[in-house]
């Protein structure tokens, strides 16, 4: 008669198989495992076993199997099953895949579950758990855009460079106008926010004119300078670096970060900056507005202060912006520019490698 293979504990094993044995609070099926093994490493025979504790024979052997070949750690989890033999093949699947990636339905531009569920002869919930397997979302879609600049690279170095290695006695700014800033008021007040139920707010909306924002912020602190004026003009844009000029103290150049916009060009602008050799201007490559870090400053503005804000008329909305710089600049945020020209360049070719090939 075949003989099951003898199970020798360890103290440790010992102590943790009797607590899982006197375990009032613990799962009744790790208690039966538990006294599966005691009375196995006891030397009682699988039949006996079976017999005393109401378990089947094979129930005893697939245990002790599982203990001698996982120890106390193969009690504690259920015994592998195959499960149930999948009706969707996977070839059925790939095809599936291939449709979603490279068709579209004949009266859309991108799949839903229902018209490939459809078009597949299969339920929307097996279409919905195969994208979600593969990561698929034809519903969604990023856009992009390919700086065209014949200098990109050139620029590309000087403000990466300023931002990981900025020159001794100098300070960064990265200066920009956000214009053309709305000030809206609703038609209809709103309803606040309670339990259950989000705040309200009419989707119509009265304007009250416009205003645009002058700002610089400082790589060393975070800190912002801003300034709201009526026009986004060659004028305004001297009179906000003459704010600057007289904010920043003397001893330090100042390299200012700033985009093509033909006011940073105009004539006028460039005769300014000769009398003022302390300040130097650095273009950022054309549709790069993502290198200047003062649009990430921009977008907290937006979501945090005005999107949301009712203003009845434009010296209300720049008391609001500029209560927002003010507390701003108590508890500045600095914003942190990590990427290396190299990394930036390696994922530019990639994306130009992969248009090409569409093209």
């Amino acid at each position: 008669m075949k003989t099951a293979a003898p199970i020798i504990l360890s103290p440790e094993e010992y102590s943790t198989l009797d607590t899982w044995v006197r375990g009032r609070s613990l799962p009744l099926r790790l208690v039966q495992r538990a006294r599966i093994i005691r009375m196995a490493a006891d030397g009682m025979q699988s039949q006996v076993i079976a017999r005393d504790l109401s378990v089947s024979k094979p129930t005893v052997q697939l245990w002790r199997q599982r203990f001698l070949a996982f120890r106390l750690v193969g009690l504690q989890k259920d015994a592998p099953r195959p499960g149930r033999i999948p009706k969707i093949t996977p070839r059925k699947i790939q095809t599936v895949v291939e449709a979603t990636l490279h068709t579209t339905p004949p009266n859309a531009t991108h799949w839903s579950t229902r018209s490939m569920a459809k078009a597949q002869g299969l339920s929307e919930a097996t279409i919905r758990r195969i994208w979600k397997q593969h990561n698929l979302k034809p519903h969604l879609v990023k856009t992009f855009k390919l700086s065209r600049d014949k200098r990109f690279v050139e620029k590309l170095y000087d403000v990466v460079g300023l931002y990981l290695n900025p020159p001794d006695k100098s300070l960064v700014l990265c200066v920009d106008e956000k214009s053309q800033i709305q000030a809206l008021d609703r038609t209809q007040p709103g309803l606040p926010m309670k339990r259950g139920r989000r705040g309200t707010m009419t989707h119509d909306y009265k304007r009250n004119g416009t205003t645009t924002l002058f700002a610089a912020l400082s790589m060393l602190d975070g800190k912002v300078i801003g300034d709201c004026m009526p026009h986004h003009r060659h004028q305004e844009f001297i009179r906000f670096l003459k704010r600057i000029d007289g904010e920043i103290p003397a001893r330090l150049n100042l390299h200012l970060i700033v985009d093509n916009y033909g006011t940073h060009k105009h004539p006028r602008v460039k005769s300014w900056l000769k009398r003022h050799p302390r300040f130097h201007l650095h273009f950022i490559p054309t549709s790069s507005s993502w290198v200047n870090l003062v649009e990430r400053w921009f977008r907290e503005l937006t979501v945090k202060r005005i999107r949301r804000g009712t203003f009845q008329n434009v010296p209300a909305l720049i008391a609001a912006i500029r209560d927002y710089i003010d507390n701003h600049n108590q508890h500045p945020q600095v914003f942190v520019w990590t990427a290396p020209v190299e990394q930036i360049l390696a994922k530019v070719a990639k994306s130009k490698e992969v248009l090409d090939a569409l093209h």
